[in-house]
């Protein structure tokens, strides 16, 4: 079953254990990414994102687990696993005493690239993350968004086809980061697996086909974005009544309405389904409405009631619903 399971999958865990003297960072986390796909891991400060990602990439021995990492055993075929991935952390590599081209040869190098070979993937990198024309500068003159491109694109001098990415947006500027998401979505585009952590739940909402939910160092939830956000209440439709008249009709129609006579409105309970919002319009005249609006919960919704529900009651091991 594992083996089935692998061939489709870039990373395959059972059981991830951790613990750092008596405190344990990590609970028995089970978790799957699909290869070519981008999986986002959230979760607040100190809920064990980063120790994850330092154990997926062989930099940190796990207490107890079952994984394979890019179809190698995390455990026996650690150097396999090396060779097959990337990572790029939450501070970063470059070094500013170097230019942007050196940065990448020495990438190079390090990956045993032949020279040759080596040259034309530098110069790809540098045109591809949009730092030709800085190629000879120092890294230390960069911006802030130029050294995380620079960055990522020394992550992938090797060719991996999974890459981690621990937070790596955090401090750029809203351009910056929507530029990052880009050369993200074009990696997935060409084939690569994404292990993404973040805080910016707008990223994982943009980026990520699954994301999951870490909270007292367990997976607390997981799914698409769409699936997150129905095990949140609060989803409602709002109706744009034509006058007072209608406005009257429409909540004897519907009694568990609330109704805002000074703005014409009534807004309605919707769990963000296609088929209710088709049931409860069914009854409605066309002339009697002038607008609608359907409000679902986001992902900051989902990751408040996820963790702060975590942290209070971590007893029951059950998820909201």
């Amino acid at each position: 079953m594992v083996g089935m399971a692998t061939r489709t999958s870039a990373i395959q865990v059972t059981g991830l254990r951790m613990t750092y003297g008596d405190d344990e960072v990590l609970t028995g986390v089970d978790l799957t990414v699909r290869t070519g796909t981008v999986y986002a891991l959230l979760g607040p400060n100190g809920a064990g994102k980063t120790t994850i990602v330092r154990i997926l990439s062989t930099l940190l021995p796990a207490d107890a687990s079952e994984a394979r990492v890019a179809g190698y055993d995390l455990r026996s075929d650690a150097d396999r696993v090396r060779e097959s991935i990337g990572v790029t952390g939450q501070f970063s590599a470059v070094d500013e005493l170097l230019t942007g081209r050196e940065n990448l040869r020495l990438m190079a190098d390090l990956g045993h690239l032949d020279r040759p070979h080596a040259v034309g993937v530098v110069e790809q990198l540098l045109e591809r993350f949009r730092l030709a024309d800085a190629a000879d500068k120092r890294a230390a003159a960069y911006s802030g968004g130029m050294k995380r491109r620079l960055d990522l694109a020394m992550t992938l001098v090797a060719g991996p086809r999974l890459i981690f990415l621990d937070e790596p947006t955090t401090g750029l500027d809203p351009r910056s980061r929507r530029d990052l998401w880009g050369i993200v979505r074009e990696l997935v585009a060409d084939g690569v697996t994404v292990f993404l952590t973040t805080q910016y739940l707008e990223e994982a909402d943009q980026l990520a086909d699954r994301i999951g939910v870490l909270d007292g160092g367990r997976l607390v939830a997981e799914g698409t974005a769409a699936e997150l956000k129905q095990l949140v209440p609060g989803g409602h439709v709002e109706l744009q009544a034509a006058d007072s008249r209608r406005l009257a009709e429409l909540a004897r129609a519907f009694p568990e309405s609330a109704l805002n006579p000074a703005a014409l409105t009534v807004t309605l309970p919707h769990d963000g389904s296609l088929t209710t919002l088709r049931r409860l319009l069914r009854g409605i005249d066309d002339d009697a409405v002038t607008g609608l609006a359907v409000h679902t919960p986001d992902l900051d919704d989902v990751f408040l009631a996820l963790t702060d529900h975590a942290r209070t009651d971590t007893s029951t091991g059950e998820v909201p619903a």
